[in-house]
């Protein structure tokens, strides 16, 4: 492994930039300094851990709440029939320091959410090869939170934190590099997601066609008849064969063919399939971008590699600009233009909207005056319900809005943002 790394770390290059000096301290840089957070122990995690360990990293912590299912075996090659039911990150932990004795690897399994700043600001690098838009959002607002500035406005090196942020769908994929203040971040980008396809209710419940439309019965209408309140737990074997033997049920009734229990896995988790050759590539330009951050040996991608396998292999860089008006990055107030005589609850509607370009979740709003609305806990919910059929007008008439800006906190983003109203005549 080193005698190929010594090839690149230890001879002079004309494509590498002036801070990169050859020779034994920059291999130590790699052994002894270098840390580096996982995020993601799947299809493209695995990858990810196994490319790092022999590309010289030594000190790797990965993050993973999932449990290994049967069905992970055939690309997350890590793990083995034994493991089913343990937690990825543990085994794949453990499977890298047995490969690599001297590589050290710290498994956690808890939600990225319940780590805090001082965490995240003890890693070099982070990698994040997460399967969830609102995971890296919440990552990306983190890792902008942690920085520093100096007089000058200028961010303060030692407090940025890059992270390499990999993601496969099928035959594509993409690795990008954000450096927070410098390059354009996560949600400059969403812009660029693709829109998810919904299917009619009336399709579902009434006319369906194929065995998609039969699980999303039993999943959206069945469950909540069976078991009202209770949430689908998607990693629980009894629940999801709950909801395949009941869309079976339904295809049966209706003639339709194709109802599978590894189907109404992919339609219930939104699972696309998996393609092992795809997770190597991505994990391997991953891999590639974090040893050229440490050492120097040559300049990172700017900013994001794309992947495209679909009727070849084609791959292509191109630089993303940052977005002027970014609500993490450009510390900036959003601006909303709404009418006085639209509700609470539109400007809600805004923020949430899966086709706009704020995509909350659960926002809470207040502003000088105190609370707006906040949909949690219970009592205060109830406390600030009525408020969501007030005008704007009605708002401030009533002294709950005194027209200044409003604040909204949402579990997307480690901070507030702040948004200015404009009011259409």
């Amino acid at each position: 492994m080193w005698a190929d790394l010594d090839r690149v770390l230890l001879k002079s290059s004309e494509l590498a930039p002036a801070e990169f000096q050859p020779g034994e301290d920059i291999k130590s840089v790699l052994r002894d300094y270098a840390r580096v957070l996982v995020i993601g122990a799947g299809g493209l995690g695995c990858e990810i851990l196994k490319d790092l360990a022999l590309s010289g990293f030594r000190d790797i912590e990965v993050i993973d709440l999932d449990r290994i299912d049967i069905t992970n075996l055939n690309r997350q090659f890590l793990f083995r029939q034994s493991d089913v039911g343990s937690f990825k990150s543990e085994v794949a932990a453990k499977f890298i320091m047995e490969r690599v004795p001297e590589c050290k690897v710290k498994a956690y399994t808890c939600p990225i959410q319940e780590f805090d700043e001082e965490f995240y600001s003890g890693f070099h690098i982070i990698i994040a090869g997460l399967d969830n838009i609102e995971a890296r959002r919440w990552l990306n607002s983190m890792i902008y939170s942690m920085v520093k500035f100096d007089k000058d406005g200028e961010p303060l090196p030692e407090t940025v934190r890059p992270i390499i942020d990999g993601g496969t769908e099928g035959f594509k994929g993409q690795a990008r590099v954000v450096i927070p203040y410098k390059t354009a971040c996560y949600e400059c980008t969403l812009p660029m997601m693709t829109p998810q396809k919904g299917v009619p209710m009336c399709t579902i419940a009434e006319t369906p066609r194929i065995p998609e439309h039969c699980i999303e019965y039993a999943y959206i209408i069945e469950w909540e008849k069976a078991f009202p309140n209770r949430k689908v737990d998607k990693d629980s074997y009894e629940d999801m064969n709950w909801i395949y033997e009941t869309a079976l049920e339904r295809a049966k009734a209706y003639g339709i063919e194709g109802v599978t229990y590894m189907k109404t896995m992919g339609v219930v988790k939104n699972i696309i399939p998996a393609i092992a050759s795809t997770n190597a590539i991505v994990a391997a330009a991953c891999a590639a971008e974090a040893l050229k951050i440490a050492t120097y040996v040559t300049k990172p991608v700017d900013n994001y590699f794309m992947f495209m396998g679909q009727t070849g292999i084609h791959t292509a860089t191109l630089q993303i600009e940052k977005d002027p008006n970014c609500l993490v990055c450009s510390n900036k107030p959003g601006i909303i233009t709404i009418g006085k005589n639209s509700k609470l609850k539109d400007f809600i509607s805004i923020l949430t909207d899966s086709n706009s370009k704020y995509k909350m979740i659960s926002p809470s709003i207040s502003c000088g005056a105190g609370i707006l609305y906040m949909p949690k806990p219970p009592a205060l919910e109830e406390k600030h319900r009525f408020k969501l059929d007030l005008t704007f007008q009605e708002l401030i008439d009533q002294g709950f809005y005194g027209e200044d800006f409003l604040t909204v906190t949402d579990q997307t983003f480690i901070n507030s943002m702040n948004f200015n109203l404009v009011f259409r005549d």
